[in-house]
């Protein structure tokens, strides 16, 4: 663990333990509340390297600081989701990204009703499947409806589509999903995320976001005009900042910086 790592654990996890204890969120839709993001401290250490930077040499700034990171294996995945994603309101449950829904995390598998592990960069895209590395990063990894999930399947996101199933305030259509407003920026600041941690150095492929639907197994997701949208529209909540320090803390190391300054997507894109 690097000692930018050891120094800061600790303040930021009891700033977390802070955000739960004092916002909460409601069991069935986290609010996109704007809030004051608690890794502003981290300005003068974990993105020191990054700061003033804009464009290709910030894309590139983060890319080296996030790729310091330690990485699960796919069955662990199934307990940090347990974690990065628990409801405040009730321990023993997980909030569902798309549906919204409450659920117990002790059903999660493949069964219809279960929840499984959504990537939300659709693993096709880049064809890195369940490898250790994108296909476990739980910085994209969320719980979901198996059912939901599987209507999501690998479609790109954009506005507009039919009513999907058992998830209110989500469309989807042949070749797109749009989900809920209340998690759009999630969805735009995951992403963007994958698209500076994958750069193609690492024996994966360079992902990267670009204004297109049905992408098919390029490494590439659209639309990124949405997506922009999407972040601007929905910033970042406490609900969305706690994982952020979660994983941080507990499990990868590393931070989504779309989480932390979501000013950064204007800067780059």
């Amino acid at each position: 663990m690097s000692s930018r790592r050891r120094f800061y654990a600790r303040p930021l996890l009891a700033t977390a333990a802070s955000i739960v204890v004092l916002t909460g969120v409601a069991s069935t839709a986290p609010a996109a509340t704007p809030t004051t993001s608690p890794a502003a401290a981290l300005d003068d250490t974990y993105y020191q390297d990054a700061l003033g930077k804009t464009g290709t040499a910030l894309k590139s700034s983060l890319h080296t600081i996030i790729s310091d990171q330690t990485k699960l294996s796919y069955s662990q995945v199934w307990d940090a989701l347990k974690a990065t994603d628990e409801d405040p309101a009730n321990s023993s449950n997980v909030i569902l990204l798309y549906t919204g829904r409450s659920q117990s995390k002790s059903e999660n598998g493949g069964n219809t009703g279960d929840w499984n592990r959504e990537h939300v960069w659709a693993k096709s895209h880049g064809d890195f499947g369940t490898a250790t590395g994108p296909g476990t990063d739980i910085h994209h990894l969320r719980p979901e409806d198996v059912q939901v999930n599987s209507t999501r399947g690998n479609k790109d996101f954009d506005n507009g589509g039919s009513a999907v199933s058992g998830a209110p305030g989500n469309l989807t259509d042949s070749d797109s999903f749009e989900p809920r407003d209340a998690v759009k920026g999630d969805v735009a600041r995951m992403i963007l995320y994958m698209a500076v941690r994958y750069e193609g150095d690492d024996a994966f492929a360079d992902l990267e976001p670009n204004d297109k639907v049905s992408n098919g197994s390029a490494p590439n997701i659209g639309r990124l005009s949405v997506l922009k949208q999407w972040s601007q529209e929905d910033p970042p909540d406490s609900f969305e900042q706690n994982r952020n320090e979660v994983i941080f803390d507990r499990y990868q190391h590393n931070r989504n910086p779309f989480i932390d300054h979501p000013e950064w997507v204007e800067a780059i894109w």
